[in-house]
C-alpha cells in the first residue's frame, strides 16, 4: 500500500507541477504588476474594516478561516520534512513560493468573490463555481469538487490528526499499547483522537458562522504565541543568525541531485502550508461580505505572507539555529544537523527537539499544544471547504443526507488518522494537494486567457483608489465580466447603496 501511494504521489508531484506552481506565481505577479508588494498597505487597511452580514462573514473572519487552513501541521511537521528531505535550502524555496504564490492567491480568491452565489442564506464559492461560470465547463467544476471533497473530507484530516496524535504521544512519553479494530496504538493517541472528534463535532454541526467565530479568536492568538516563542529561541542564539541565512541561501542552489530535491521539497511543502494555487483559499474568500471582489483577493494574498514568512520561518529558524535536524538523500556540502537519521522528518520531532534544546523539558509539550490548535483549526477549514463543494454538487445531484455523510466521514478520518503511520498520512495528503493544485492552476490560467476577470477587477479597484474613494462599487458588466450573477443582482437591487447600507 505504501509503495503504491508513494508511486502515485511521485507521479502527481512530478517536476512539471513544481514548475507550474512557480511559473503561475511569476506570471500572475507580472500581470498584477506585483500587487502583493504595491498593495501591501491596502492589505493591512482592509484587515480592520468590514463586518459580517446575515449571509456573509467579515473580512477578518474570512482571513481567520483561510489562515486556519493554511496554518497547520505544514508549519511545524511540514517545514521539518522540507528540511529533512530537501535540506536547509528548501526554506528559501518556501519563501519564493510564498512571494510568488501571494499573487496566485489574489487571483483565485478574487475569482471566488466574483463568481460566488447565495445558497440557503449564506455565500458559497470556490474553484468549482468559477470554473463553471467563467469557462462554461461544468464537468471540470465537478471534477474539482469531487477531488476536493475526497481530499478535504478523507485525506487531509488524517494528516492533521496524525500530527496531533504523534505530538501528544511524544509529549507524554508514549504509553501502553492498546489493540483496537483499527490496529495497535497507544492510549495517548486513542484519547487524543476521541478529544479531537468530540471538539470537531460540536463546531462543524454549528455551520460556517460558528467556525468563523471560533477561528477569529483562536487563529491570531495561536500564531502570535508561536511566533513570539520562536523569536525568543532565535534571539537567545542571535549570533548564529547570519550563518543560518548563509546556510539557507547557499544550500538553495545545491548542484546536481540536491538542487532538484531542494526545489521540489521547498515548493511541495510551501504549497502544502500556504495553499496558494491549491484552490482552498477561494472558499473562505467567497464567504466574506465585501464591497469589491479585489478586497478579499488582497486580504488572502496577505494570509500567504502570515503563513510562510512568519510561521513557517519561525519553525525553520528554530530547527536550523539549534541544529536539531538531519538531511536524508540530498547531495549537499553544506547540509548537516545533529539528529540521528532514525528520527522521522515527517513528524514534529525536529521542532520539539529544537525547543527542548533551549528550554529543556518543554519542547515536546509546547509543540504538542501548538500542533493541537494549529491542526484542529485546520480541520475546521477542511470541513468548510468540503462542505462548500458538497453544496456545489447538490445544485445538480439532489441526494438527501450528503452533508451528514460528509460530517461523519471527516470525523472518522480524523479519528483514524490519529493512529496511522505519519509517512503514509503525508503521502496521501500530498496526492490530494497535488491533484487540487493541478486542476485549480490550469483552471485559473484558462480563465485568465478567456477574459482576465481578476485582473480587470484589480484595475477597477485601483482606479477607484486613485479617485480617493473609500467606498467601492463593483459593476461586472461595465468591466466586461460575464457570469457574475450575484454582483449583477446586488447592483440592481442596491443602486447607489453599498452592501453595508452606506450611500456611495
Amino acid at each position: 500500500m505504501r509503495d503504491f501511494v508513494d508511486a502515485v504521489s511521485a507521479w502527481v508531484w512530478s517536476p512539471a507541477l513544481v514548475y507550474l506552481c512557480l511559473g503561475a506565481g511569476l506570471f500572475f505577479s507580472i500581470m498584477t504588476r506585483f500587487a502583493q508588494v504595491r498593495q501591501f498597505p491596502e492589505m493591512l487597511r482592509l484587515l480592520v474594516g468590514g463586518r459580517e452580514s446575515k449571509a456573509g462573514i467579515s473580512t477578518f473572519q474570512a482571513l481567520a478561516v483561510s489562515l486556519s487552513g493554511r496554518v497547520g501541521t505544514g508549519n511545524i511537521a511540514g517545514v521539518a520534512a522540507a528540511i529533512g528531505f530537501g535540506g536547509p535550502g528548501a526554506v528559501f524555496w518556501m519563501w519564493v513560493v510564498a512571494f510568488l504564490g501571494a499573487s496566485t492567491a489574489y487571483i483565485e480568491s478574487t475569482l471566488g468573490q466574483i463568481y460566488k452565489e447565495v445558497d440557503e442564506g449564506q455565500y458559497r464559492g470556490g474553484p468549482a463555481f468559477y470554473i463553471e461560470k467563467a469557462l462554461g465547463q461544468k464537468w471540470y467544476g465537478w471534477v474539482f469538487a469531487l477531488t476536493t471533497v475526497f481530499a478535504m473530507g478523507l485525506l487531509f484530516p488524517g494528516v492533521q490528526a496524525n500530527a496531533i496524535g504523534n505530538a501528544v504521544d511524544l509529549a507524554v512519553g508514549g504509553g501502553a499499547a492498546v489493540t483496537t479494530p483499527l490496529g495497535v496504538t497507544t492510549w495517548p493517541k486513542l484519547i487524543t483522537g476521541c478529544v479531537v472528534v468530540l471538539g470537531l463535532g460540536v463546531i462543524i454541526f454549528g455551520g460556517v458562522k460558528r467556525i468563523a467565530h471560533f477561528t477569529q479568536v483562536v487563529v491570531p492568538f495561536m500564531a502570535l504565541i508561536y511566533v513570539l516563542g520562536a523569536l525568543v529561541i532565535v534571539g537567545m542564539n542571535y549570533q548564529a543568525i547570519p550563518g543560518i541565512f548563509g546556510l539557507i541561501i547557499g544550500d538553495a542552489f545545491t548542484p546536481m541531485a540536491g538542487f532538484g530535491a531542494v526545489i521540489g521539497w521547498g515548493v511541495k511543502r510551501g504549497i502544502y502550508s500556504n495553499e496558494a494555487g491549491q484552490g482552498t483559499g477561494p472558499h473562505a474568500a467567497a464567504a466574506a461580505e465585501v464591497d469589491h471582489p479585489a478586497q478579499q483577493g488582497l486580504v488572502q494574498a496577505f494570509s500567504v505572507y502570515v503563513d510562510t514568512l512568519l510561521v513557517c520561518s519561525a519553525t525553520a529558524f528554530m530547527i536550523l539555529i539549534t541544529g536539531n535536524y538531519h538531511v536524508t538523500g540530498v547531495e549537499s556540502a553544506v547540509s548537516g544537523g545533529t539528529l540521528a537519521a532514525s528520527i522521522d522528518p515527517n513528524s514534529p520531532a525536529f521542532t520539539q527537539m529544537a525547543v527542548d534544546h533551549v528550554v529543556g523539558g518543554l519542547g515536546a509539550p509546547a509543540i504538542a499544544i501548538s500542533l493541537f490548535f494549529f491542526a484542529f483549526t485546520t480541520l475546521l477549514a477542511y470541513y468548510y471547504i468540503a462542505e462548500t463543494n458538497v453544496a456545489y454538487i447538490k445544485r445538480t445531484l439532489h441526494i438527501p443526507g450528503l452533508m451528514l455523510v460528509l460530517k461523519l466521514g471527516l470525523l472518522a478520518s480524523a479519528f483514524y488518522g490519529s493512529i496511522r503511520a505519519a509517512g503514509l498520512a503525508w503521502a496521501l495528503g500530498d496526492i490530494g494537494v497535488g491533484l487540487m493544485a493541478w486542476l485549480n492552476i490550469i483552471g485559473i490560467l484558462a480563465i485568465f486567457l478567456a477574459g482576465r476577470p481578476a485582473i480587470r477587477a484589480l484595475r477597477d479597484y485601483e482606479r477607484q483608489q486613485r479617485a480617493g474613494g473609500r467606498s467601492f462599487v463593483f459593476d461586472p458588466r461595465a468591466l466586461g465580466i460575464r457570469g457574475a450573477d450575484f454582483w449583477e443582482k446586488r447592483l440592481a437591487e442596491n443602486g447607489d447603496v453599498n452592501a453595508r447600507g452606506e450611500r456611495r
